[in-house]
């Protein structure tokens, strides 16, 4: 499966972004799919990720309540909707898939990645 993910940018703290995941392939269905993110400097971490099939979900501490990962198995499509950002939420952000994955949140565990998209939050 390939990934493109799309939908970053520059916004103010408070404010929302939405970030998109665009996967080409067969049996989108089957795949697990994880955000992560890297800030400058940092190693890359969690963030939130669905499994396949029933679609569960699973967010690291800092994000829930904020975040919302969501799936469309008809469009191939997994998104991020980030509300109340914070200048701390500044990263590159990555989509990756697991085949038959349950949602972990360890990223060697994730064989597809797509490419980063840039998200910045200004204070």
């Amino acid at each position: 499966v390939q990934l493109q993910a799309s939908g970053g940018g520059l916004v103010q703290a408070g404010d929302s972004l939405r970030l998109s995941c665009a996967a080409s392939g067969r049996a989108f269905s089957n795949y697990a799919f994880a955000w992560f993110r890297q800030a400058p400097g940092k190693e890359r971490e969690f963030v939130a990720a669905t499994t396949w099939s029933r679609g569960s979900t699973s967010y690291a501490d800092s994000v829930k309540g904020r975040f919302t990962i969501s799936r469309d198995n008809d469009k191939n499509t997994v998104t991020l909707q980030m509300n109340s950002l914070k200048p701390e939420d500044t990263a590159v952000y990555f989509c990756a898939a697991e085949k038959f994955g349950l949602g972990h949140p360890e990223e060697s565990r994730y064989k597809y990645w797509g490419q980063g998209t840039q998200v910045t939050v200004s204070s």
